[in-house]
């Protein structure tokens, strides 16, 4: 008699799978998530993408694009831990015949949880990738993230570090929805259609989402990271920074917008891979109803 073993591909992903695999996402994207916050901060909008590439490594040499690094994996160690460990056991507590409007519903307060969550790790991370294009004498020269979160809290006051939460948290709504319940409806519609659960679905559920996602955030991420990288007293609220940003256009809510794709796209393909693998080698079978 044969003995039939349980299929790894009916496991289902611990809480913390999500910030591991978003944080492993982030070593490789870095340099991206560096070019197009530097672009979003520019006002004059002189130099492409591809100048400050080359202004980066003229300057600073390869390690250039990883200024930052520590705050980007503080970032995702909290940010993604929440919305993703959030959005995953509720959805394991849901019944099976939950439809997207309820998964999208609680993608969104996990992704507020997480937006919030995250912040100060997401401005420390905003200013330390800034630096680069900051005049030597004006750099905040933070050593790393932890060292970010202290001259912050002691300098500014510890108000400070939550400085662009609704921005933050708002964006995540949306960032969340777009990558997390997009990426199951789609995923579902592929195995509906044949595919198998395999690397390919997973690239092609991955891609789709992390375009949705950047569709949906680029303007709340660009007053985000105005909010997170401004001076005291430049700004006097989320209304200021809309109507400074306004002057550039309607375009002007969309700067970085290729750059941000090209970072969102493949950190999105490369956190689900990650995740998928997570749960197929390390996570548990769910009981039966």
């Amino acid at each position: 008699m044969a003995i039939v073993l349980p299929d790894p591909k009916n496991k289902v992903s611990r809480w913390y799978f999500g910030g591991l695999s978003s944080a492993g996402a982030a070593m490789i994207t870095h340099p991206l998530d560096l070019l197009k916050v530097t672009l979003q901060t520019q006002q004059d909008g002189k130099l492409s993408a591809l100048q400050l590439t080359k202004k980066v490594l003229k300057q600073q040499g390869i390690l250039g694009l990883y200024n930052g690094l520590s705050a980007s994996l503080l970032r995702q160690l909290t940010y993604s831990t929440t919305r993703f460990g959030i959005y995953e056991v509720g959805k394991q507590s849901m019944s099976p015949d939950s439809g997207f409007v309820q998964k999208a519903f609680l993608a969104g307060a996990a992704g507020f949880a997480g937006g919030f969550v995250g912040t100060p790790a997401d401005m420390v991370n905003v200013r330390m990738q800034n630096d680069i294009k900051l005049p030597m004498e004006q750099r905040r020269n933070y050593k790393n993230a932890i060292d970010g979160l202290v001259r912050v809290a002691r300098e500014e006051g510890p108000l400070k570090l939550f400085s662009g939460a609704s921005t933050a948290s708002s964006r995540a709504v949306f960032m969340t929805i777009g990558q997390l319940s997009f990426y199951d409806l789609v995923k579902t519609k592929l195995l509906g259609l044949g595919l198998k659960d395999n690397l390919t679905t997973h690239l092609l559920a991955s891609s789709t989402a992390g375009a949705i996602a950047t569709t949906m955030t680029q303007p709340l991420d660009v007053l985000k990271t105005r909010a997170m990288n401004a001076k005291p007293g430049e700004f006097k609220g989320v209304w200021d920074i809309v109507k400074h940003t306004a002057k550039l256009g309607p375009l002007g809510f969309f700067k970085g917008y290729v750059p941000a794709f090209l970072r969102l796209g493949p950190h999105t393909i490369f956190t689900f891979v990650f995740l998928e693998q997570l749960r197929i080698n390390f996570g548990y079978f769910k009981e039966k109803n």
